[in-house]
């Protein structure tokens, strides 16, 4: 697409001096930046402008472009708003015209409510307690507001005084004169106070000026029912301070648990492995198995139990963490095969075997209890 007459663009005359070329860039460029204007157009009207400013601002551009029209600045513009044909940095310039383009300067940041940083502790639970809660007490190192200035930092009674250089705004702004668009304005943080709008004559003696002392707090930590490996427990409120009067951070306890000697927990289910003999896999039997709270009697294994046969008791797991009730109890046979037999032992199976027909001779292969436990 053709570009449009330098002049059209800025709705200049040919012979507008550059005072009025300046006036008609800065009327167009306020109406036409992008922070303040959201039209979709809008950035497309701001580059062309600028393109056009750029040339008719410059004497040794401006006369070949009446010249010899866009021909002669060819390469002149297609930055943008953000780099603007290297005229440097204008956020500063547009201050000016816009203010800051809604950004904050690093001063008004310093002078915000800040949350306070969060903090972890680390707990290390036994599985028992993990199962059904326990409370335990940390002791928490962290910032908190120095209690003899109250976070002021300042040595009671004194107070502190707005800064001298910036007057409280926290930076300082200086006015410039430019080529390009006369007066400009920089703002940089303020040297004497370092952006916070105050000094400190007479600092606080016990966190000398800086408002903020690190202390060590003893907290009750309740740990619920169910919590597992790697379980968070956010204590709001407790982590550092807060600055300008913002909250403070949270504290997250993370939980460790101890392994347990026999159980293994699958969420909210406990597993158990429970040895039987071979006897007790044929005939079957009732088992004493253990619970988190004891024992339990009356875990029957039927007669011809296999080996990694289970058997579901239910509401013997772990309490649900967020929610009522209690997993279960896998009990998995594990069928245990002896591997020392007394003479007596050693006939009785040879007597089994030989009624299952079950026979070794030199021929056959030996039998299943042969091969087990050998023979005389």
């Amino acid at each position: 697409m053709d570009k449009r007459d330098y002049y059209e663009v800025l709705g200049v005359a040919r012979n507008a001096d550059k005072d009025q070329i300046k006036k008609a860039f800065r009327r167009l460029a306020q109406q036409y930046h992008p922070d303040v204007n959201k039209a979709p157009e809008a950035e497309v009207r701001f580059k062309e402008i600028n393109e056009a400013y750029q040339v008719l601002s410059d004497d040794q551009k401006r006369a070949a472009y009446d010249r010899y029209g866009h021909a002669g600045v060819q390469g002149v513009g297609g930055g943008g708003y953000g780099d603007m044909g290297g005229f440097g940095d204008l956020g500063s310039i547009f201050e000016e015209l816009f203010g800051n383009f809604g950004r904050t300067t690093a001063s008004q940041n310093r002078r915000q409510p800040r949350r306070g940083a969060d903090l972890r502790a680390d707990i290390r639970i036994s599985f028992e307690e993990a199962a059904f809660g326990t409370e335990r007490e940390l002791e928490i190192p962290r910032m908190e507001a120095c209690d003899r200035c109250h976070g002021i930092g300042a040595e009671p009674p004194t107070q502190p005084v707005v800064c001298h250089t910036c007057n409280g705004a926290g930076e300082v702004k200086r006015r410039q004169q430019s080529p390009l668009f006369g007066a400009v304005i920089t703002s940089t943080t303020c040297s004497t106070c370092g952006g916070a709008g105050e000094v400190i004559p007479s600092p606080c003696s016990k966190c000398a000026g800086r408002k903020y002392i690190r202390v060590t707090r003893k907290l009750n930590v309740k740990i619920p029912a169910g919590v597992d490996e790697g379980t968070r427990i956010r204590l709001v409120g407790e982590g550092e301070a807060g600055q300008m009067g913002g909250p403070a951070g949270n504290l997250y306890v993370v939980v460790t648990v101890e392994p347990h000697a026999v159980f293994v927990r699958n969420q909210s289910d406990l597993l158990l492995d429970l040895p039987i003999n071979v006897a007790q896999a044929a005939l079957g039997a009732t088992m004493q198995i253990p619970t988190l709270e004891g024992t339990l009697d009356d875990l029957e294994v039927p007669p011809g139990t296999q080996n990694g046969a289970q058997f579901r008791k239910r509401g013997l797991g772990v309490p649900h963490l967020q929610r009522n009730g209690r997993g279960d109890m896998i009990v998995t046979a594990r069928v245990v095969v002896p591997t020392k037999l007394s003479a007596d032992q050693k006939e009785l199976f040879r007597q089994l075997a030989k009624s299952f027909g079950d026979t070794a001779t030199a021929e056959q292969p030996k039998g299943f209890f042969d091969r087990l436990f050998g023979s005389d």
